[in-house]
Order: C-alpha cells, then sequence, then structure tokens
C-alpha cells in the first residue's frame, strides 16, 4: 500500500518535470522565433536573385533587289546590327564578284537616295528581313583623281600655248610681234592658280574616300581643259591687244590677283583643320591671320576668293573669254554657297546666321 502510493508520488514528480521542460522549451522557442522574426523585418524585404543576362546578337536577312527589274539578285543572312552599308556592299561583291563595292549603290526604297557607307544596318531596318534596291553605278573613279585630272590639264595647256607652237599659230606673225608684259604676267598667275590647286590637292584638302562616276571626270575635263585652251589661245595670240587702261589696270588687277589667292589657301587650310583642338563639330573661325577675318562677313570665303581671283584674271587680260567663264563659275560657285549656307544654318545657327553666303551683305 505503502509502495504503491510512492510510485503514484514518483510518476506525478516526473509528469510536472516534463511539463515545466516542455513549457520552458515552448517559451524559448518562441522567443527565438520572434527574435527571427524581428531580423528579418529590420532587415527589409527579401531581394529577388538577379537572373543572368545573356547577350544576344541580333541578325538580319538582307535581301539585294533589282532597282529596274525588281528581281531578286541574292540574299545575305545572319547580316549583325552594326554592320555598315559598306560591310554589305563588301558581302555583296563576294555573292556577285562581277560588281566592285565602288559601283555598288544601294537604296531602301526605290526611287529614294543612295545610303551612305557609314550608315548601320540596325538605323534602317523595321524588321528582321531588310529589303535594299541595288543599282549600277557605273565605271567610279576617286575624287583625287577627278581633281588632279581637272587641275593637271588646264596647266600643261595653258603653258603649250605660252610657247606659241607652231601647229596653233604663223610662226612668222609670232616672231614678228612682240609680246606686251601682261602675257607673260597672265601665264604667272593662270599657273600659279592651278599650282596651288594640285598641291592643296595632295597636302590639304581631306579628299573623302568616296568616288563619282567616270562621266563627271569627263565633264569636268571638258569643262576646265576646253575654256583653258580658249582662254590661252586669246591671251598668247600674236594679235593680243593689252587693256585699255594701260600698266595701272594690269597692276592692279595682279595685286588683287595674288591677294585672292592668298585668301583662298589660307581659308582652305582652315577648312581642313576647323581649329587647333581638332574638333570638325565647330564651325570655323577665324584666327591672326587677315586673310581669314573674310568668315566674319561670309559662311564660304573660299568661293568669294575664288571669283575674286578670276574677276581679276579677266580684268587683267581683258579678253572675252576669261570673261565667260569667270561668269559661269560665279555662278555655279554661288548655287554650291547657297546650299552649304542653308546646311550651316541647321547645324550652326547661332554662329553664322548674320553672315551671308558668299559675297557680303548681298548674297
Amino acid at each position: 500500500m505503502f509502495k504503491s502510493h510512492k510510485s503514484l508520488a514518483s510518476e506525478r514528480k516526473r509528469e510536472l518535470y516534463f511539463r515545466g521542460v516542455s513549457r520552458s522549451t515552448m517559451r524559448n522557442d518562441l522567443r527565438s522565433f520572434q527574435t527571427l522574426s524581428q531580423f528579418v523585418l529590420s532587415a527589409g524585404p527579401l531581394k529577388s536573385v538577379p537572373a543572368l543576362k545573356h547577350s544576344k546578337t541580333a541578325y538580319f536577312e538582307i535581301e539585294i533587289l533589282d532597282a529596274q527589274t525588281r528581281k531578286k539578285i541574292c540574299i545575305m543572312n545572319k547580316v549583325t546590327q552594326t554592320s555598315s552599308i559598306h560591310d554589305v556592299k563588301q558581302k555583296f561583291h563576294k555573292a556577285c564578284p562581277k560588281w566592285n563595292p565602288s559601283q555598288i549603290g544601294l537604296q531602301l526604297e526605290y526611287g529614294g537616295p543612295f545610303l551612305k557607307d557609314y550608315i548601320t544596318i540596325q538605323s534602317v531596318a523595321a524588321s528582321s528581313i531588310v529589303t535594299l534596291y541595288f543599282t549600277d553605278l557605273g565605271r567610279q573613279v576617286s575624287w583625287t583623281t577627278v581633281f588632279l585630272a581637272e587641275y593637271t590639264g588646264p596647266l600643261l595647256i595653258y603653258l603649250l600655248f605660252y610657247l606659241r607652237i607652231s601647229n596653233i599659230y604663223n610662226i612668222k606673225e609670232s616672231a614678228r610681234r612682240l609680246r606686251h608684259p601682261v602675257v607673260h604676267l597672265a601665264c604667272f598667275c593662270h599657273c600659279i592658280h592651278y599650282i596651288r590647286y594640285i598641291l592643296e590637292t595632295l597636302f590639304v584638302h581631306k579628299v573623302s574616300a568616296g568616288h563619282t562616276p567616270f562621266k563627271n571626270l569627263v565633264k569636268g575635263c571638258a569643262l576646265y581643259w576646253g575654256f583653258t585652251s580658249w582662254i590661252a589661245y586669246y591671251v598668247n595670240h600674236p594679235r593680243y591687244t593689252p587693256p585699255s587702261y594701260g600698266n595701272r589696270q594690269i597692276t592692279i588687277s595682279a595685286i588683287n590677283f595674288l591677294i585672292c589667292e592668298a585668301g583662298n589657301h589660307f581659308i582652305n587650310v582652315i577648312l581642313a583643320h576647323p581649329n587647333h583642338t581638332g574638333n570638325n563639330a565647330c564651325f570655323p573661325s577665324p584666327n591672326y591671320n587677315p586673310f581669314t577675318w573674310m568668315f566674319f562677313l561670309v559662311s564660304c570665303p573660299n568661293y568669294t576668293y575664288e571669283i575674286g581671283s578670276w574677276i581679276s584674271f579677266s580684268v587683267m587680260t581683258q579678253t572675252l573669254p576669261v570673261g565667260i567663264f569667270t561668269l559661269l563659275m560665279s555662278i555655279q560657285m554661288s548655287l554650291w554657297a547657297k546650299k552649304k549656307h542653308k546646311f550651316y544654318l541647321k547645324k550652326f545657327n547661332s554662329c553664322i546666321h548674320r553672315k551671308s553666303a558668299i559675297i557680303p551683305f548681298l548674297l
């Protein structure tokens, strides 16, 4: 009886002990949970793990059609978005070797402008398939070749007339009549003009790597060579008569011619090197050289000096062919100057909005 009572008491103690242990364990768990909850809340919202970005290169499919017949010529696959029109021309040349890259003209739409070589495919693509229209530009020549041919011809042609070759003039008449000093001066000025052109083409001008159709070379040479022959024939003719106002007219015109030639050269140097920092994004500005101060008045002073040179040569020689050539060149350069002036107004409005295009205060 006593033993059973004692065993019951011991069992109750064990139950109370386990209950206390369980309660203390639960309290510790609650405290640890509360501590963990406070830590999570204080740490802020959970941040999602950033997904790894995989660089994907977009490819385009270039379809080349004939601009005249609209027939498909070739298809170029896997053309990257950074590829330029120049790259497309190179691939087109590999697919069709009979066309050189210089004679390939590509248009985004039929009748539209030809795409420049530096334009990227991404800038003209509306979808993954790009359709371009091909035009054969014909035989092409570089601009340097065009300029050298246009300027070397007049230099040599004028010297042939100046030497009075027997096939051109009568030898007896040429020997009997003495040349007026203005004939020698005109040859000197004419040679200076075209020698300056040739040297600037080789060492000053930054001629673009582009090409032009061969027919433009023929047109340019026909114009310069033809007028030079006409001018040289009259000025070097044995029966040539000097200017009406004599040496005063010749001297003033010659001085003005040399001034315009010097001004034209210094302007071309500035246009090739806009400023000392080499920044081509700003409009060329005059410097300490007085010949460059023409930039204060006009936006195309090189054309202004060019017209001044030919007007001076016309007054100095006082011949009809020189006057006609000066008139035609003045009209052409005025058109070029107006076109450039409009471009400058869009790009550098704050710099040239008060300037004229070619003639100060007039044009």
